[in-house]
Parts: C-alpha cells; structure tokens; sequence
C-alpha cells in the first residue's frame, strides 16, 4: 500500500538528485563488461545469504505493522520472507548472473547492394523506474535484471515493505561495490511520500526512461494514467482455465488445485474455471470436490448449481474480479466457442491455460486467445519469468508494444543500428 508516511517540501528536489546519480551511473553500466556485471550479482546474491537474520528481523517489523489491520492474506502472503524465500531470492539473482549478457548481441544482419553492412545490436534502455508495494523480493528481482541488461534503475516500494526492502537494497549496493560498479546503478527511494511516485512518473527531468509498476489495480492505473515516459504493465491477472471433454480428468484436477491454491496472491493465480458443457457429467463434479477440499469458496453461474445447488452464486461482477484469495468462479461453456468467447469478453490478457487432449482444440485455443502467456495442459502459476527459464522478472507485461509477457533481461534493452561501409556515399 502506497501511502504517505514522511513529507519533504523538498521532494522534488530530492527525487531529481536521484535522477541524475541514476543518470550517470547508466552510462559506464552500458559499457561495463559481462564479467564485471557477473560479479557483482553473485556478490549481491552471498550478501543476501550473510544478511538472512538482518532481513528476516527488519521483515518480521514490516509484519508487526500490518498485523491487526484489515489486510488481504494475500498481502499478508507477499510481504512475507522466510529462509526458504531468501534462499530463492539469492538464487534467483546467481541464474540472472549465468543468463547470456543481451547487451552488444547482435539480433539481425544483413547486406545492402551498395556494399553497406547493416548490425542490429541490443543496447540498454537507460534508467529504469520500479514502483511496487508489498513485494520486497521485487527489490532483488529488480536490481539485478537492470543490473544484467546495464540499466540503472530507481525502486520506489510501499511503505509496508519498507525495512525488508532496505536491508535488501543494503546488499545489492555491497555487491555493486565488490565490483567496482557505480553503487548508485540501483537506488531505493528513502521516502515514503506518495509525491516521490509523482516526481517519478514526470520522468525525473528526463533521467527515467521507462516505468515498471508491481502493485495493484489502483496503482497501476495511476501509473498509466499520469505516466509522462513510457510504462511496462497489467492492470491485473484474471486468469482463466478452460477444461475440455478430452481433458484427462485426474492430470485437471491436479492442475486446477495448484493454478488456484498453491499461492492465491500472485498475478499467475487463476480466477475462472470454465468447463466444457458436453462434460457436465464427467468432469464438473470432481473439479468442484477438488477445489472445496483444498479450501477454496467456489462461485457458480446457473447451469453450475443446477449440478451443486448448494455453492455460492456468481455474480457479473465475479467474472471480472481477482480475487488474489481463495475463491475461484466456476462457469459451464459451450466447448471450445464459449471458451473463446468468454475469455474474450473478460480476460486482462495477462495468462489463460486450456487442459484438453484434442489437437484441435488446443489449437483454436492458441490461435484465437491473444493473452500475453498461453499455456496447455499446465498450470497458470507457470507464468513467471524465473520459470521461463529468465533467471526473474521485473513484471508481467499484457500490452503489445515492445515487452509483452514476463520481462526479463532481453525485455530491458532496445537496440541500435551499426552500419559499416567502405566509403559509400548516396547518389
């Protein structure tokens, strides 16, 4: 939750002076040698190890905040570190280290009749700006992506993560420095002020040069609608699975119960189960059995109580909602069409699954549902960067210019052209 903790007369004047430290410490990170990057995160990532006892006790504060208030578990869910999710997190940024470095690759090349050679060669974006809430993992994830594709980058958390986020930041500034890279390459904003995410959006005096919001639907919106430079977002992740006749019963159940309840609180959750109508006999009952014995509050459309009369009726509204807890809408379909149709109708584009052995089906479903991640016969919580085989991710991206999907490394960068002749000159 971003919200106003400390106020500065001087906030504008504070958040320039980041904007410019960040400014110039892109300009050698652009430069600077793979090895010297590599270095750098496997030092951040055995500060994050040493440091375990420090950032669990400042996260163990940020919670003692929270607790009492009126809080989602989910919020609760993702503010949470523990041993096992510091571990993650180091190991996280050591698979960033092994990733290929994007920066100077080559993706196209070519000849002109003139004799002229044409490179199109990735290069970094510049400055990034990441304004997250209750993520302090995002601190981690987000500092060394920028790190691998020689972005500065600038993190704004909320206020509720703000202790973790600091004793994480303290780590990837050790790692910076153990290898001689500008240690303001990766800054925390020290305020909590809701302005310090106004100068942001502004642009800092045109030193950020995209903005990457992690947070919920109020922020979000925010961020698209008073952005003054480029933004990486989704709105929100309502995601869908669609069952088919030929579905193999026991592999969607176990599915199912993993998309929705394996960790309610991230974008990759599920939140509609759509079932095929020609298997209300086969496979409508044991999903909604699956799901109440691992929990979850089921909400139903009509055809789905006249089989369960006694579950909780769906409302329009529930077809639009993520939930982020564990409740899931629950609707019959007409087959493939009615899939297609309904995920039309409500999705974010952010990540749908179909679970069905007939080809065909999954191939109308890859062809004809336009969401940024699509997946078959597999959970939807697959759709995360670091399972994509990208070390991490900055975000989930659902629009279609320039990153769509998780963002990853090659997502930070733009490119360039380089173009070599022999003395050429145009008639």
């Amino acid at each position: 939750m971003l919200e106003t903790v400390v106020h500065s007369p001087d906030i504008d004047a504070l958040m320039n002076d980041i904007g410019r430290k960040a400014k110039a410490a892109a300009r050698p990170l652009g430069f600077a040698s793979t090895e010297a990057k590599n270095e750098a995160l496997n030092a951040m990532a055995d500060a994050i190890l040493a440091s375990k006892e420090h950032i669990l006790a400042e996260n163990a504060k940020d919670l003692k905040d929270v607790a009492g208030t009126d809080m989602l578990a989910s919020f609760i869910d993702r503010l949470t570190l523990n041993d096992q999710r510091i571990t993650e997190m180091a190991e996280g940024i050591r698979a960033i280290a092994a990733l290929k470095d994007p920066v100077g690759e080559v993706i196209a090349a070519w000849d002109r009749p003139n004799g002229l050679k044409i490179e199109r060669v990735r290069t970094p974006l510049g400055v990034i700006g990441v304004i997250f809430e209750s993520r302090p993992n995002v601190t981690a994830d987000a500092g060394a992506l920028c790190l691998k594709a020689g972005n500065a980058v600038i993190l704004r958390c909320g206020s509720d993560s703000r202790r973790s986020s600091q004793a994480i930041h303290a780590c990837l500034v050790e790692g910076l420095k153990a290898a001689d890279l500008p240690e303001h390459a990766i800054q925390l904003v020290p305020v909590s002020d809701r302005a310090a995410v106004g100068a942001m959006l502004r642009g800092l005096e045109g030193a950020i040069d995209v903005i990457v919001p992690r947070g919920g639907k109020s922020l979000v919106a925010r961020v698209q609608n008073e952005a003054r430079v480029p933004v990486f977002a989704h709105l929100e992740g309502l995601c869908h699975i669609y069952v088919d006749k030929s579905a193999d019963i026991e592999m969607a159940k176990r599915i199912i119960v993993n998309a929705k309840m394996r960790r309610t609180g991230i974008c990759g959750a599920v939140e509609t189960l759509l079932v095929d109508g020609a298997a209300i006999g086969t496979h409508l009952t044991p999903l909604l059995k699956v799901l109440a014995e691992a929990g979850c509050e089921i909400r139903a459309s009509a055809t789905v109580l006249k089989v369960a009369p006694g579950i909780k009726p769906a409302t329009e509204e529930d077809w639009s909602t993520e939930y982020l807890d564990a409740v899931i809408s629950v609707a019959v379909v007409d087959g493939i069409s009615g899939a297609i149709a309904h995920i039309q109708n409500y999705s974010s584009n952010h990540t749908e699954a179909v679970i069905a052995d007939d080809p065909a089906v999954v191939e109308r479903f890859f062809t004809e549902i336009d969401s940024a991640i699509l997946l078959h016969n597999a959970s939807t919580q697959f759709a995360d960067g670091g399972e994509f085989g990208m070390g991490a991710e900055i975000g989930i991206a659902t629009g279609k210019m320039h990153a769509r999907g998780p963002v990853g490394v090659e997502q930070l960068t733009s490119f360039k052209y380089r173009v070599r002749g022999t003395g050429q000159t145009r008639p």
